[in-house]
């Protein structure tokens, strides 16, 4: 019974994660509404490819490196050592590499907007 039970409540725990990283990644869309509004109207569409952008290398980057850092088994107590281009079998890191992917993504795009 208590294996039910633990395994319920990691899959709420594992759809409130996600939940949330939805809701992180249409800040996204708001930020480029914003953005494109507040620029001219021949340049909102760079505005919006830049947004994009800014997405896509952010998520990249921080698979390259910024996770592995992150999860990596502890060097010193310092930084992540492991964990780098998803080297080893990370299935228990998946939800959290996609909900903080998403955060810094929108904190590569606030940064680009200003």
């Amino acid at each position: 019974m208590d294996e039910v039970i633990s395994n319920i409540t990691q899959n709420i725990d594992t759809l409130w994660v996600i939940n949330c990283a939805i809701l992180v990644f249409i800040m996204q869309a708001g930020f480029m509404c914003m953005e494109s509004g507040l620029s001219r109207h021949k340049n909102s569409i760079n505005v919006a490819l830049k947004n994009a952008a800014d997405f896509g290398v952010s998520v990249v980057m921080f698979w390259t490196l910024g996770f592995g850092l992150m999860f990596g088994k502890s060097f010193n107590g310092f930084i992540g050592k492991d964990l780098f281009f998803f080297s080893t079998n990370i299935s228990q890191y998946q939800t959290y590499f996609v909900f903080q992917a998403m955060f810094v993504a929108t904190a590569a795009t606030i940064i680009s907007g200003l």
